[in-house]
């Protein structure tokens, strides 16, 4: 069997720990290897916002480096910088899968053109509407990390109840996924520590059934093994 090796630019530590400890795992039986990469967002600094110069230089040396490769994002919609392209056509749009399908379609059209590379070595993600969402798809998993937050497992299911699918749950400043789960549990939510650890805990077979666009990348993912 060929082995595919895949690089997945990512914004943060976060999103690192859950492609390396997560989705790498799930593929490694089909020999498709996947490797995060966090971009840097400066000279000196790492993660954070990903503007678009800096993920098309880096797409290019990618590309350019790993010739046999193939390179994806995973990035969240929300905070996207807004120098994306078509980012205001797509952010116009009412529906958060129209949106974030805009905007992939849009970014892999135009670094395949500006950088001349086969179609099928460059896909991206954007996640709805941020990586946090993902964590909504099981209550029981979620609040089984810290010893003290099963009792407030009742406010997170009140939250999941009241979206269509946990990548519905919205972009607001105080409303986004991980800003609710920080307002909510006790001790505090902290990111790049319990991220993964919930996502692995749930299972990515469970956050799949649950987060329609996450699986549609994942599906791609086994993809590459035919």
């Amino acid at each position: 069997m060929k082995k595919i090796e895949v690089t997945v630019f990512t914004e943060g530590q976060t999103e690192e720990g859950f492609i390396k400890n997560v989705v790498a795992p799930s593929l490694r039986h089909l020999n498709v290897f996947v490797k995060p990469q966090t971009l840097n967002t400066s000279k000196k600094s790492r993660g954070g916002a990903v503007s678009y110069d800096r993920l098309h230089f880096n797409a290019r040396n990618t590309l350019l480096q790993k010739t046999n490769s193939v390179l994806t994002t995973f990035l969240d919609f929300y905070g996207l910088e807004t120098n994306f392209p078509n980012f205001e056509e797509c952010q116009g749009l009412t529906d958060i899968f129209d949106k974030v399908n805009c905007l992939e379609n849009s970014l892999q059209i135009n670094i395949i053109q500006s950088l001349n590379c086969k179609p099928e070595r460059f896909k991206p993600y954007i996640q709805p509407h941020e990586f946090e969402g993902l964590l909504f798809s099981n209550s029981n998993a979620l609040v089984s990390i810290e010893s003290e937050w099963s009792r407030f497992q009742p406010a997170i299911d009140q939250v999941i109840g009241q979206f269509k699918t946990p990548e519905h749950i919205n972009d607001g400043y105080s409303t986004k996924p991980s800003a609710r789960l920080s307002a909510i549990l006790k001790p505090t939510y902290k990111k790049t520590r319990h991220g993964p650890i919930i996502a692995k805990a749930i299972g990515i077979e469970t956050i799949e059934s649950q987060c329609s666009h996450f699986k549609e990348w994942m599906d791609w993912l086994r993809s590459l093994a035919n």
